[in-house]
């Protein structure tokens, strides 16, 4: 764990420059508008380690699947989001030499991630090889308001230096990934060429063909006077533009960088270059400062709907807003052809694709942060997908409509390496489905059943029906060769978790079908028609495996097994575990990971959380209390779960270390592996802790529930939901709730079992937590 980043209730701050952290800062200071994003990379050139990234989303190379032993059914690439067009590099010759932080001596440094308006600043006073020093100020952005701009101001002071300085504003397109298979490089170029408007590069990647132009309007002044860029070295995939000036010491040279990214996903290809003009004049004529503002304007409104505020642990506050920030720069839900890759724009691991990570954790927090419609387009995705779930499903063996949706994916093909991952981790089919019924539980909007979810539905119970086999020992269904959410157990046998979620999505495709039945007989015969289900047959076939499955368990123990034998593993408790050999994913071959009982994340718990209505708090407190103690944590999606139940089950101390580890989990690198990248879908279990966790939100029955509890750390805290056309203020502090309804109409809410009315305005109602 590091422990660098400064608390600060709005900022993320790096005083003093460690080569050592800076892939770590890189990821951490990434910034990003749902379009297009940057880790936080220099923009002067830098030869130490460094992860360069540049991505736009939904741009992405099938890198061909590199494995040993190749198996039927195998995917035949790797889907992967491509680092793309470098746009703000500057290289900077002070009297012949370079401006560069590996080989200077770093005499002070800053850097700011500022989240309330939206920008990251540098600054730093470094003494070159030569022994001139200079004053660097940097800040640059994603425009929010503009997902099609981006900008940079960089300011270099001369501050004892005179003599010739050389620029470059270089536009760099000959890039790679860093986890290329086959060390290729995923670019070819289609054109480049230098306008007054500005300086524009298209590529197009292989195979896929997306096309994207990089424009750059570069200007510099030299004291507030405009200096002349001429054209400079030009080779594929590159252009730049240089300058030569005699600085005297105090000189101030500024440099704007007015961006744009437009790809063929948005624009015919043959009209990206005209497009590309067009945004950059606009935006330049608007200039830095302009944008800035309206940039700041648009934070001002994301922050109006999603902020938490606590009061009493900057640490804490610091975290989550760090967390919604990132959400909000990763995922906008303007396209629904988008999706929520598990580094955002942070980094090249898991290949920026789709992962069951968005529907188990991000669903709840854009339903209640935003406008209906985000969290439908995530749901809608899915459903666009659906026939590449089936084809997916028929490379297995399988049949008749049924459908297996991809461990990974960009546009609905599984697309994952990894045989036990690929093959076997099948409950994600159960997220898809839970998360249907998660939006229209929240939404009541039944007429997404019809429109797209029940056709899922479906699909997903003819896979679970052909999946499980009858057993003649058991005299009962039961499931084989599968990987649960624990990926430290591979082709087990009755993980409880997949086969518990596959009852509960045959049961509520049932329900489904009877609730459309009675909204619309006619949608629902169309949807017969099209997917050809036999009601009598496949529904009596689906309630006798409902009923008939095996879910292991341990009577003596209480608790449910997360799979066959699992008790037969030598059962060493965490806390055992020397801080050593900790991440054992780092420390342990995979071997000895497999062998032994502990556990990467929620699994069993992971199930109670999604239906924990099924189940009564002594039998969550049992499986909490035997799980939680061989859980090491090291997914990032593992603590949010555990804290929310944590909080359920009164257990202040636990709910709150859980929150700062899934909190504070890329801040202060509590996985050893931050430098790859953010863990964006575990940031919305953040999300989650606090208004799930702390102020124990659920609905029941159409209504707003909350159960809240404060920590002891805490004095308050105070968040924002939308719920079905309501906006509402909640304000938790010791013994008293607060809320606010924005609305024009009295709202029903129950606070534990009891039921408030709250009128348009603020109600304050006290409350007697549980003790702790």
């Amino acid at each position: 764990m590091k422990n660098y980043i400064q608390a600060a209730a709005w900022s993320i701050i790096e005083e003093g420059f460690d080569p050592a952290l800076h892939q770590i800062s890189e990821s951490i200071f990434s910034l990003g508008n749902g379009r297009m994003g940057q880790r936080a990379n220099f923009e002067e050139t830098y030869t130490g380690e460094s992860l360069s990234g540049n991505y736009v989303a939904g741009v992405y190379y099938p890198d061909k699947t590199r494995v040993g032993w190749w198996k039927n059914g195998y995917p035949e690439y790797f889907a992967k989001v491509l680092n793309s067009c470098n746009w703000m590099g500057l290289q900077f010759d002070l009297g012949g030499t370079l401006l560069d932080l590996h080989t200077a001596e770093v005499k002070s440094f800053r850097r700011e991630l500022q989240m309330q308006k939206g920008y990251l600043q540098r600054n730093f006073v470094a003494t070159i090889p030569s022994g001139s020093t200079v004053e660097v100020q940097s800040k640059r952005f994603f425009s929010m308001a503009n997902d099609e701009i981006a900008a940079l101001h960089y300011q270099l002071k001369a501050t004892d230096f005179s003599g010739t300085l050389k620029l470059q504003a270089i536009v760099d397109g000959d890039v790679s990934n860093q986890d290329s298979n086959y060390d290729e490089k995923f670019w070819d170029e289609v054109s480049k060429n230098r306008t007054e408007k500005g300086t524009f590069l298209t590529l197009r990647t292989k195979k896929t063909g997306f096309e994207v132009i990089t424009g750059v309007k570069t200007i510099v002044l030299l004291n507030g006077k405009p200096l002349e860029l001429k054209p400079s070295e030009e080779r594929n995939k590159y252009i730049s533009e240089e300058l030569t000036a005699e600085l005297q010491a105090g000189d101030v040279l500024d440099i704007y960088k007015i961006v744009t990214n437009l790809s063929s996903q948005n624009y015919a290809a043959s009209e990206l270059s005209a497009r590309a003009e067009v945004v950059l004049e606009a935006a330049a004529e608007e200039g830095f400062e302009k944008l800035l503002a309206a940039q700041a304007e648009a934070w001002e409104l994301k922050w109006e709907e999603g902020d938490i505020q606590i009061e009493g642990d900057t640490s804490a506050q610091q975290a989550i807003r760090f967390n919604i920030f990132q959400l909000n720069q990763t995922y906008t839900g303007k396209d629904a052809r988008l999706n929520i890759g598990p580094k955002g724009f942070t980094g090249e691991k898991y290949g920026g694709s789709t992962y069951w990570d968005t529907e188990a954790y991000c669903i709840p927090f854009y339903l209640s942060t935003a406008n209906q419609e985000v969290a439908k387009n995530l749901l809608v995705y899915r459903y666009k997908h659906l026939d590449k779930a089936i084809e997916n499903a028929q490379k297995l063996g399988f049949d008749k409509g049924a459908a297996l949706y991809p461990m990974v994916t960009m546009n609905g093909e599984e697309c994952h390496n990894e045989w036990e991952i690929t093959f076997e981790e099948i409950h994600r089919n159960g997220a898809i489905a839970f998360a249907i019924y998660n939006y229209v539980r929240y939404t009541g909007d039944q007429d997404y059943l019809k429109q797209y979810g029940l056709e899922v539905l479906i699909g997903i119970a003819r896979f679970w029906k052909q999946r499980v086999n009858w057993s003649e020992d058991k005299q009962q269904y039961v499931m084989l060769g599968v990987t649960g959410p624990n990926e430290y157990e591979n082709n087990i046998n009755n993980n409880w978790y997949t086969n518990t979620m596959a009852v509960w999505c045959l049961n509520y495709a049932m329900e489904a079908t009877e609730i459309v039945r009675g909204e619309d007989p006619a949608r629902l015969a169309e949807i017969i028609n099209a997917t050809g289900l036999n009601e009598a047959e496949e529904f009596a076939a689906w309630k006798k495996i409902s009923a008939e499955m095996y879910l292991p368990e341990d009577k003596k123990l209480g608790i449910f097994l997360q799979q066959d034998g699992y008790l037969d593993k030598e059962q060493i408790l965490v806390k055992d575990l020397p801080a050593s050999q900790r991440p054992i994913n780092q420390k342990w071959s995979w071997d000895r990971i497999l062998r032994s009982g502990f556990i990467k994340q929620a699994d069993v718990l992971q199930g109670m959380y999604f239906l924990e209505d099924q189940y009564d708090l002594d039998s969550l407190r049992r499986n909490f209390d035997f799980y939680e103690a061989r859980t090491v944590h090291e997914s990032s999606l593992s603590p949010c779960v555990h804290s929310i139940l944590a909080a359920k089950l009164n257990d202040g101390a636990r709910a709150y270390e859980f929150y700062l580890r899934t909190a504070r989990l890329d801040l202060d690198d509590y996985n050893n592996d931050t430098e790859d990248g953010l863990h964006i879908t575990s940031m919305a279990g953040t999300w989650m802790s606090i208004v799930e966790g702390f102020a124990g939100m659920r609905v029941r029955n159409g209504q707003l529930l909350f159960r809240p509890f404060l920590p002891q750390e805490w004095q308050s805290f105070a968040f924002k939901v939308g719920f079905r056309g309501t906006q509402f203020s909640v304000t938790v502090t010791a013994g008293e709730i607060t809320i606010f309804n924005a609305g024009d109409q009295n709202s029903s809410i129950s606070i534990f079992d009891e039921v408030y009315q709250i009128p348009t305005g603020q109600t304050v109602i006290s409350y007697q937590a549980a003790a702790l």
